[in-house]
């Protein structure tokens, strides 16, 4: 048997957390440390699991993918968006590498793996798809094995992490990650593999259903809460099922453990489309009612240069002469009115007038290549710290999520943890590059790193 490499993806996980306090109880988070290299992941701009995990699986960053989270526009015209999944990635991600050269691999969950792929190996698909009544495995008898490995029901996502019911929510987070650690274990057993991978979405959907409850610098904190020590024991529960997982590899096997971003408290969503029509930037047709979440379909963009689109980040969209239907700003004026538009959005403030620290990109500087359709502008208000609500009509800040509860928005640094790559126990990595991982799994393998991939090898 050649080298062997188990990957356990957690979607979310952050380094205040996993590297923070309550490492001193997470003792076999602690020993995958010790026998390997750990530091911060550094993600994807913007840190967002779609097209996150993807970019670390080809080491292509969101604009060589064309995918910018998990709307997209497919053209310039102003409703022709639509939700990605995995027949809009044209890159080649890890597994198919390592197939090439004959090796096999279980990919389990990784996101946008929807529809299925064929691959020498074998692959269940992750929480885009839209249910079971679909083929979600391949080969397609795989997915009666998986419920039945989980328990009786492999859950493909929670139903809705956006709720009131607090308890209903954290039963099905936690029959979610139970089912998967058990079903992926199963799969090391029973099938041939080289490379094995697992993306489980429980700790994103923790953090954004009790980040609240846990975290005193959020401002709906209340300290003795029911839910105080939720994301606390949910954290040493994910160790135990690392530590059954490891303890199940042949003794042999390297493994890593990392995160696609991190997650930090969502103090407050700033509504952006609101203040580009404060701004004298954006119109709505007569007689729209609000307030309301903004649609196209609202604007009138005959009287309209910037929209945007809500989210864990801010996508802004120039309406520009000749691109865009009826668009209204000269070709020649694009430039300057970017840089305007950084400049009034990194002053942005709080509703007690403070500073925001608001950072802005710009694509062409973000991203080696931007396929498909890019947003214009790429906004983290308060560096992430608040989110981008579309909602016209009801202010420029609002203190709880428009749609729906939500606790933490998404910080740019998650974890890497790796076990038996080759250096002495205790060192760092220092920050790793989210495109740094499949270079260095491809030269784990002794296999030359793609041309197209852009990272380092560890």
């Amino acid at each position: 048997m050649g080298r062997r490499l188990c990957v356990i993806g957690l979607d979310c996980v952050t380094p205040q957390l996993l590297f923070g306090p309550w490492l001193a109880e997470m003792r076999n988070v602690r020993r995958l440390m010790e026998g390997g290299i750990h530091g911060h992941l550094v993600s994807t701009i913007p840190p967002i699991t779609v097209p996150a995990w993807m970019s670390m699986m080809t080491s292509q960053d969101p604009g060589m993918l064309g995918i910018y989270g998990f709307r997209n526009r497919a053209s310039r015209e102003y409703e022709d968006v639509y939700i990605v999944n995995g027949k809009h990635v044209k890159a080649r991600p890890l597994w198919q590498h390592l197939g090439r050269r004959g090796l096999s691999s279980i990919v389990l969950g990784v996101p946008l793996t929807y529809p299925p792929t064929p691959l020498r190996g074998v692959m269940a698909s992750c929480f885009l798809t839209p249910g079971k009544d679909v083929t979600w495995t391949f080969p397609a008898t795989l997915g009666a094995k998986l419920d039945e490995w989980a328990g009786g029901d492999f859950i493909l996502d929670t139903p809705d992490f956006r709720t009131l019911d607090k308890r209903q929510i954290l039963d099905q987070i936690y029959r979610m990650t139970r089912g998967r650690f058990q079903a992926y274990r199963a799969l090391l057993a029973r099938e041939p593999w080289d490379f094995a991978i697992m993306v489980e979405m429980g700790p994103d959907r923790i953090h954004h259903a009790f980040w609240r409850y846990s975290d005193p610098t959020h401002p709906l904190y209340e300290r003795g809460n029911e839910f105080e020590d939720v994301i606390h024991r949910y954290y040493l529960d994910m160790d135990e099922e690392i530590g059954r997982t490891i303890d199940a590899l042949p003794a042999d096997a390297s493994v890593i453990v990392v995160s696609d971003h991190g997650a930090k408290a969502m103090h407050g969503a700033f509504c952006i489309n609101e203040w580009l029509i404060q701004e004298g930037l954006l119109a709505l047709k007569p007689g729209v009612a609000t307030p309301a979440r903004l649609t196209p379909g609202m604007i009138d963009f005959d009287h309209t240069q910037v929209w945007s689109d809500g989210g864990y980040y801010a996508r802004i969209f120039l309406n520009v002469e000749g691109r865009e239907p009826r668009g209204q700003i000269p070709a020649a004026g694009v430039d300057a009115l970017k840089r305007d538009l950084a400049i009034r959005l990194e002053a942005t403030t709080d509703a007690h007038g403070q500073p925001l620290g608001t950072r802005v990109f710009l694509p062409e500087e973000a991203y080696r290549e931007s396929h498909g359709t890019p947003p214009d502008l790429i906004v983290y208000l308060g560096d992430l710290g608040w989110r981008s609500a579309s909602t016209v009509g009801a202010g420029i800040h609002l203190f709880e999520n428009d749609t729906g509860p939500d606790d933490a928005n998404h910080a740019q640094e998650g974890i890497f943890i790796w076990h038996g790559r080759g250096k002495p126990a205790r060192e760092t990595a220092g920050n790793v590059s989210i495109y740094d991982v499949a270079p260095s799994i491809l030269d784990f393998y002794g296999i030359p790193v793609a041309p197209e991939m852009i990272g380092r090898v560890l």
